[in-house]
């Protein structure tokens, strides 16, 4: 099996990530609690992709709305569309992070990194480029990090007992958001 055949078969963990992660994000008001971590803010903004069927039957809806207004994204998911794409604004203590996260290669895309101290100097002497440089890298990580939390918790859900009770509030909370 190659790479792009490995892909589209495990695509689905993406997707449902993406669709557990905007249910996590609603379930206590835009806040996530990750262990070890504490409380995240995740917050789903103005953009969601959605794909139905597959291979060349396969369809993409772009869905625009006010965060957590994405009622027709929602009504997708009712329909059986899945996320491929979403925009995603995490904030963790004073550094909040913006990313477009990509469902089937877990890619970020348009990531918006926090404006810091640093970023405002306006140094051209190699010391100072290179602590922004540092620095950027660093938030990037931060940003990184967040994310493979959030998927470490959804596969530790995903992969146990769980998952069922989680699939139904899943269900219900998609069921709910359109009426």
């Amino acid at each position: 099996m190659d790479l792009v055949d490995l892909i589209q078969e495990k695509k689905f963990l993406g997707q449902e990530f993406l669709a557990w992660l905007w249910y996590k994000s609603e379930e206590r008001g835009g806040t996530v609690e990750l262990p070890g971590i504490g409380d995240i803010l995740v917050v789903f903004e103005k953009h969601m992709l959605l794909e139905y069927g597959e291979g060349d039957s396969s369809e993409k809806v772009i869905c625009r709305g006010l965060q957590t207004e994405l009622k027709e994204a929602r009504a997708g998911l009712l329909m059986g569309k899945k996320p491929e794409q979403a925009r995603i604004r995490l904030a963790r203590g004073e550094y909040e992070f913006n990313v477009t996260l990509t469902a089937a290669t877990m890619e970020f895309r348009n990531v918006r990194l926090p404006k810091t101290v640093a970023g405002s100097d306006e140094g051209d002497d190699p010391e100072s480029m290179e602590g922004r440089i540092l620095e950027r890298v660093s938030l990037f990580e931060q940003l990184s990090e967040l994310i493979n939390e959030l998927f470490r918790m959804y596969i530790e859900v995903r992969a146990s007992d769980r998952w069922q009770d989680e699939l139904a509030r899943i269900q219900k909370w998609v069921s709910l958001g359109i009426a």
